[in-house]
């Protein structure tokens, strides 16, 4: 039984993936989460794996690239994707989970096993010998100070804004309807419509609203999969009717016709008593979210349990410093791992953790680390985070225009299924290659593996 000690910083999904994956191949894991001892702009709780935006782990899909790297995941044995499995609430062709439970559940299950000590405190020093730092977009201004002094090199930074939730009772169901686009999972969505006068008024009101001030010392540079609203609205009056409010693949019942644009809502819990308003992240002040939103048909009377809001999150200039084994270059003891690395999303953060400690694990071994198939959707990110070519680094979410090219002109599903294949096909060989653990046939208490 290996017994070297690694040191996990972060108890989000990436860091508590990481502790996972080593504790289940018999490495002692330290796991230190500073919450709740010293909060963040945007947790609420002191639960490992809190889900701060969204509910939504995204698409479920292999036409997707984020679906396909759920599947590669649940291969390489994730404790992630077990836990919002089992969590998991309708949400159509997408895998979006209570968020109450899922990290009720991950808690839970990372503080059972016997391998993994959980430490609160906030860290004022980098920890000594093999550490995987993964502690997020909100990243405590110590802990940044310290990474700062070990890197060497500046922050970038971009804004995630969180969107509003709504009581499923105070939504008027006389005129929400529910449905999902083209019909696609069953009517896992409530939509509300909007007729063209409504829409442009509603925009009106968007792009007068009053907003948080941004604080002079921060630089604002929005991520585009997580774009404010009246960012969006500020480009132009029909943005928003191309973006989150495009209304194609729903029919209004009331009409038998397709709305000028509709606003979807998604069960942001089991019992469908929550609903999280899609793709509506903001920056408006919370009075005028109130009154904004409240004009939108379907949401006269809604009940807000949460307002938008807006955080800065801070990543690293990857391709400048991190091997694709994600080990820091200039200091191989040392991992990074979520989204402070610069891929964007919960999928994406949790599966970087699961690379960081298989990596970790190896050197624990006294084995070389390893670099999943370009060709895979981990390894493609991957790739792309650690480009050293790369000038301007931006966050990136998994997509099949990371990966390399098929030989053959097909095009749209025929490519990414074909894509998603030969992904499926050389991670499992990657697997059996490097004998990588196999997957977890059961995620529950201390003993599970």
């Amino acid at each position: 039984m290996v017994r070297d000690l690694v040191t996990v910083v972060g108890g989000g999904l990436a860091g508590s993936e990481a502790a996972w994956q080593l504790a289940r191949r018999g490495i002692p894991v330290r796991l230190v989460e500073m919450r709740p001892l010293q909060p963040t702009p945007a947790h609420q709780t002191d639960r490992l794996g809190e889900l701060v935006c969204s509910n939504s782990f995204r698409s479920a899909s292999l036409d997707a690239a984020v679906g396909l790297l759920k599947e590669e995941m649940r291969a390489l044995g994730s404790v992630i994707m077990a836990v919002a499995d089992r969590t998991a609430v309708p949400a159509g062709s997408a895998l979006a989970v209570d968020r109450e439970r899922f990290a009720a559940e991950l808690t839970a299950v990372i503080c059972a096993h016997p391998e993994i000590t959980v430490v609160r405190q906030e860290l004022t020093a980098l920890p000594e010998g093999l550490a995987i730092v993964a502690t997020g977009p909100l990243t405590s201004p110590t802990m940044s100070r310290c990474l700062q002094q070990r890197l060497g090199e500046g922050y970038l930074y971009f804004y995630d804004a969180i969107a509003p939730i709504v009581t499923g009772e105070s939504v008027d169901h006389d005129i929400a309807f529910a449905a999902s686009r083209y019909g696609k999972g069953g009517a896992d969505y409530l939509n509300c419509p909007l007729s063209r006068d409504e829409y442009y008024r509603f925009i009106d009101a968007v792009r007068s609203a009053d907003t948080v001030p941004t604080k002079a010392f921060e630089r604002c540079v929005y991520f585009e999969g997580c774009m404010p609203i009246e960012e969006m609205a500020r480009r132009g009056p029909d943005t928003l009717a191309f973006g989150p409010m495009r209304p194609v693949g729903l029919i209004d019942p009331r009409t038998g016709q397709r709305p000028f644009a509709a606003v979807q809502l998604r069960r942001d819990n089991q019992a469908g008593t929550l609903f999280n308003m899609v793709g509506f992240q903001t920056k408006m002040t919370y009075p005028e979210q109130r009154r904004v939103f409240r004009m939108i048909p379907g949401l006269e009377h809604a009940e807000f349990v949460r307002l938008g809001s807006l955080h800065r999150n801070t990543f690293v200039n990857a391709p400048r410093l991190l091997q694709p084994t994600l080990q820091l270059i200039d200091h191989p003891q040392t991992f990074l791992a979520g989204q402070l690395i610069g891929v964007e999303g919960y999928v994406e953060s949790a599966a970087a953790g699961l690379l960081a400690a298989i990596n970790a694990s190896c050197v624990v071994q006294g084995a070389a680390c390893l670099v999943p198939p370009a060709t895979t959707a981990l390894g493609a990110l991957v790739r792309y985070i650690t480009d050293r070519s790369r000038r301007d680094f931006q966050p990136m979410n998994a997509n099949y225009g990371l990966f390399p090219p098929l030989p053959g002109r097909e095009r749209g599903r025929d490519k990414r299924r074909r894509l998603a294949e030969r992904a499926r096909q050389d991670l499992d060989a990657w697997i059996a290659r490097h004998a990588i653990e196999p997957p977890l046939r059961q995620v529950g208490g201390a003993g599970s593996a």
